[in-house]
């Protein structure tokens, strides 16, 4: 059977190109995506402050509930702690020669002029104290040690560009005004490196603990190894020491995650990336081979109907089509793993470049996804072989004859109520938003459209049948003969024309889904956000924090009449679902509760809000209805750095969208947050205040707090905003790649479907019809066929969103730019008049008398 595979395989390459470049692609978009999983689990950003440390002790950066599943630990949202008191329980562990306790916290020079320096590029900018420079290690360049309470020790980068040098005094905010400080000396990176994320201010042991204002905590302990001591051996005996539940101990690499919240959060999101971008590139790469490998088998019905007439059994059809599929897909399956480096990698730095990761990120590579790419490749191959076989190696002889002239046009009752349940599950599926809101609401909306499409896949002769029946008195009537042809054409080959149709569709329907469901969800918080917000400014800061003196100062403006501290952070939670037990983060923020009232309309349904003060927190109506809590009840979760919470309920509200499912008071949020720094201030003016005095007077706060600005409360953005702002471009990286290789597909399947009609095409020219009202007949089906793709693709699409936008804005119509879904529908109109155009041009080339006898 292989030789007689191998030898019709041969012969028949041009049929094949087709399936070789879908299984080509999907096998290399999988292995992209398997390459960025491997990389969520081992891979990072070369670390800067700890190179010189074996060991790195830090806060846990993960919360793991009892109970959980093995992969539903969430990563913290918030820069963990360690006690200091660990110190010397590893420095008694045997093999470590020192340990070295690193404090940190915001530190920015102020200039001359005013402006608060950052770290390169916008990067942060921190303190810390002089001992813990021995972990990098960091080596004068000038000067001397910081030991008094006003000596610092800059950077040689920072001082290149605050313009300082030894023996200048400097002014240096942390989380209050600024201070005055000496600069007694510049250091830099022994090794000669530069610093690419960050700033470093170092000050006395004694200074820099104070200005922590983590009492008895730190950022992390480093841990220098004896000689001849291996890391990773010694990491053993530290998490012994220390107990492996209660902080991280990690080497290498690993290191990174300690040193930058970005990089754990970043791994975090990789994962997430991959399995529902890699989940969805395999639903779309199966999809897409088992309509290019149903083409190819319909093109050969008559072979195989021969096969049939002169004994060849089912299983023999069945075991032939699979064995060349195999053929084809080993070799496609064996390039497209190799070009998923090149996928793997441009995707990193397309996601890099939006922001979504850090563009240091590096890729861990290794053979585990190829192989596992090429496997799936393998396995999509034969799942759709198997599919494409089943009728040829079903039908009797005597049938497979007839097949063989004229196109089968019933569908099998199993074939009928499989796609009409998928249909109806996809419909079902697209309610899901009128009573889940969140993530959830999100992806069932987008998915419930693929699941549709799917049906009508698999319905789609029956489907076509339907809609040519309408289109063609239309096509009648703009062309008497083209237009003729056209619709006689899809009619007795609605099987051909559903290949065709059905990428196209799902290209259309993935596009607009994906696309709208993330700017109307965007939208709906954004417009929730404005609508609640009544305070007439909103304060921040160019540095990204502000102290949290700023709300204090600001009430005490003439005119003021409330502000309130905003806190940006998240909580972890968990929920029994059935037997398991999902673990979850929530946006949160933290508000000063007595002021909320003349700055934020919660939409509060239950409790006061000015309640909110100490171990008390606001939960959603939808929230507290979930978890059964009312107000006065306990309620336990995790903060943002993984510390258990358990706060009594306050108030429960309805404007979950924009500010979160959990509302805390900004002192415990702030506690709870690895700067201890506020997000934002929220300020409402008396009524009947001087509005340009109290503008003015805010403003003028700039000169004691440098780098805040003012602007209208209309400006305010929505919790997580910026989180959703990196999900809805990491989106569109996501669906651009996919629509990449639906779009190569869809080309593909269309110029096969066209090239296979060259003795069709010679007939027609044979009884009379030029070659002029040929391409015109081609024209019109190109255009019929985008068209039923596109009606079918916007209406599949526009349920689900229809309903989502009711469910979260009110309203029927998504947000989003109406540009986009024009040119979606353009984009399918051109690449279908495109392929079926050449193609056919290239078809008419051969003369009719010699393409007539052509061998199919």
């Amino acid at each position: 059977m292989w030789d007689l595979a191998w030898q019709m395989t041969k012969r028949r390459l041009s049929g094949f190109v087709g399936a070789f470049v879908a299984i080509l692609c999907g096998t290399a978009l999988v292995a992209g995506c398997g390459i960025l999983m491997e990389s969520g689990i081992r891979a990072g950003v070369p670390t800067e402050r700890y190179d010189g440390a074996a060991v790195v002790v830090g806060g846990q950066q993960t919360v793991d509930p009892p109970g959980a599943g093995p992969l539903e630990a969430k990563q913290v949202a918030e820069q963990a702690s360690v006690p200091v008191a660990l110190a010397e329980r590893i420095k008694a562990v045997p093999g470590v020669r020192d340990v070295v306790v690193e404090h940190s916290f915001p530190a920015n020079v102020v200039t001359a002029d005013g402006n608060a320096l950052t770290g390169p590029d916008g990067t942060q900018s921190l303190g810390h104290n002089w001992t813990a420079a021995a972990l990098a290690p960091f080596s004068l360049k000038e000067g001397k040690a910081p030991v008094g309470d006003g000596e610092v020790v800059l950077d040689t980068g920072l001082a290149a560009r605050g313009g300082v040098g030894v023996g200048q005094r400097v002014r240096i905010a942390t989380r209050s005004t600024p201070v005055e400080f000496q600069v007694v000396g510049l250091a830099a990176l022994a090794s000669g490196e530069t610093l690419d994320r960050q700033s470093a201010l170092f000050f006395s042991p004694r200074r820099a603990a104070g200005l922590d204002g983590k009492p008895g905590q730190a950022h992390a302990i480093g841990v220098l190894a004896a000689p001849g001591v291996s890391p990773d051996a010694l990491a053993d005996r530290v998490r012994a020491a220390t107990g492996k539940d209660t902080v991280a101990v990690v080497t290498g690499v690993e290191r990174s995650t300690v040193e930058f919240l970005d990089v754990s959060q970043t791994r975090t999101l990789l994962l997430a990336i991959a399995g529902s971008f890699g989940g969805f590139a395999i639903l779309v790469a199966v999809f897409v081979v088992a309509s290019t490998l149903a083409l190819v088998v319909n093109q050969r019905r008559r072979e195989f109907a021969l096969l049939r007439a002169i004994a060849a059994t089912p299983k023999q059809i069945r075991k032939l089509i699979g064995t060349e599929t195999m053929l084809v897909a080993a070799l496609a399956g064996l390039l497209g793993s190799g070009l998923g480096l090149v996928v793997g990698h441009g995707l990193r730095d397309a996601f890099g470049a939006i922001g979504v990761i850090p563009p240091d990120f590096e890729l861990a590579i290794s053979p585990i996804p190829l192989a596992a790419a090429f496997l799936l490749g393998l396995g999509a191959a034969r799942l759709a072989a198997w599919s494409a076989a089943r009728r040829p190696s079903s039908i009797r002889p005597v049938e497979a004859l007839g097949e063989a002239a004229v196109e089968r046009r019933e569908l099998g009752r199993g074939r009928i109520v499989t796609g009409w349940v998928l249909v109806l599950l996809g419909l079902g599926g697209s309610l899901v938003p009128v009573f889940v809101r969140g993530e959830a609401a999100l992806a069932a909306s987008s998915m419930s459209a693929l699941i549709v499409v799917i049906g009508l896949a698999v319905l789609g002769p029956r489907v076509i049948a339907l809609t040519n029946r309408l289109i063609a008195p239309v096509l009648t009537r703009v062309s008497r003969i083209s237009g003729y042809l056209a619709g006689a054409n899809n009619q007795a080959n609605s099987r051909r024309l559903a290949a065709a149709v059905t990428p196209v569709m799902l290209a259309v329907t993935f596009a607009i889904s994906m696309f709208y469901s993330q700017t109307s969800a965007a939208a709906a918080k954004q417009e929730e956000a404005v609508q609640s917000t009544t305070a007439d400014h909103v304060i921040s800061s160019t540095t990204g924090a502000l102290s949290p003196e700023v709300a204090q100062a600001v009430r005490r403006v003439p005119g003021v009449a409330a502000a309130t501290s905003v806190v940006r952070t998240e909580v972890i939670n968990t929920m029994q679902e059935q037997e398991n037990l999902r673990v979850e983060r929530y946006p949160a923020q933290g508000l000063t509760g007595d002021q909320v009232r003349g700055t934020l309309d919660l939409g509060v349904v239950s409790g006061r809000i000015d309640d909110l003060a100490g171990d008390t927190v606001a939960m959603s109506r939808s929230e507290a209805g979930w978890y059964d809590k009312k107000v006065g009840d306990e309620v336990e979760f995790w903060f943002g750095d993984g510390a258990p919470a358990k706060l009594r309920l306050v108030a429960t509200y309805t404007r979950d969208q924009a500010f979160g499912e959990y509302v805390l008071p900004a002192d415990l949020a702030r506690a709870h947050t690895g700067d201890r720094m506020d997000d934002s201030v929220l300020v409402r003016q008396e009524p009947g205040a001087d509005s340009a005095a109290v503008t003015a007077a805010l403003h003028d706060l700039a000169a004691r707090y440098p780098g805040l600005t003012v602007a209208p409360g209309s400006t305010v953005a929505a919790a997580s905003d910026g989180q959703v702002k990196a999900q809805f471009y990491l989106n569109l990286v996501a669906v651009g790649v996919i629509l990449g290789y639906v779009v190569i597909s869809v080309a593909n399947t269309l110029v096969m479907s066209t090239a296979q009609r060259s003795r069709e095409f010679a007939l027609l020219r044979l009884v009379g019809t030029s070659k002029r009202q040929v391409v015109r007949m081609m024209r019109l089906e190109a255009l019929a066929t985008v068209g039923v793709a596109a009606v079918l693709g916007t209406v599949v699409a526009g349920i689900p969103l229809v309903l989502l936008n009711i469910a979260l804005r009110g309203t029927p119509l998504p947000s989003g730019p109406p540009a986009v879904f024009g040119g979606i529908i353009a984009g399918a109109v051109l690449l279908g008049l495109l392929s079926l155009g050449i193609a056919t041009r290239m078809t008419l080339r051969a003369r009719p008398i010699d393409a007539i006898g052509l061998r199919e």
